[in-house]
C-alpha cells in the first residue's frame, strides 16, 4: 500500500521546535537543501544538523557524515538523497532513534517508509516543508 502522508503530523513536526538533521546538506548553493534548511531554521526555529559526505558546516551549525556521529537526540531526518539512497538514510534514522523521517520532493521509497513506521518513526515523504507550511498558517 502506498504510503499516504497525515496531515496532523505533517503539522506536528514542522509546528513544533525541533533538532532537524538535514542530509545532503552541504554549501554548494546550487542544492535546494541549502534554502530549504535555511527556512527551517529562520523562519520555522528549528535547530538544523547539516549531514552530507564532507561534513560540511552549513549556516553557522557544525555539520557531521552520518546521523550516529550527532550528539543528542535527532527530532527530524530531513531527506535530500536520491530515492535509490534513501533506504540507507531511514534505516540510519531508526537506528539512532530518530522521531521522524521526512522524504523530500521526488524522495521516493515505499520499503523505507515502511520500515521506518514499523519502527514508530512519523513519516512523511515526497514533499517539501517550504511548501508545506503556508497550509498551516506558519
Amino acid at each position: 500500500m502506498a504510503h499516504v502522508n497525515d496531515p496532523a503530523v505533517v503539522e506536528r513536526l514542522l509546528r513544533n521546535k525541533g533538532r532537524w538533521a538535514v542530509v545532503g546538506l552541504s554549501n554548494n548553493p546550487m542544492r535546494p537543501a541549502v534554502g530549504v534548511s535555511r527556512y527551517l531554521q529562520d523562519h520555522l526555529g528549528m535547530e538544523i544538523i547539516p549531514v552530507s559526505l564532507k561534513g560540511d558546516d552549513v549556516h553557522g551549525n557544525k555539520g557531521y557524515r552520518r546521523l550516529s556521529e550527532i550528539p543528542g537526540t535527532i527530532d527530524v531526518v530531513d531527506c535530500f538523497v536520491n530515492s535509490t539512497r534513501v533506504g540507507d538514510v531511514v534505516d540510519q534514522a531508526i537506528d539512532v532513534g530518530a522521531k521522524a523521517v521526512w522524504l523530500q520532493l521526488g524522495v521516493i521509497d515505499e520499503a523505507a517508509a515502511a520500515r521506518a513506521a514499523a519502527a514508530g518513526l512519523d513519516v512523511v515523504m515526497d514533499t517539501c516543508p517550504v511548501i508545506e507550511a503556508p497550509a498551516y498558517r506558519l
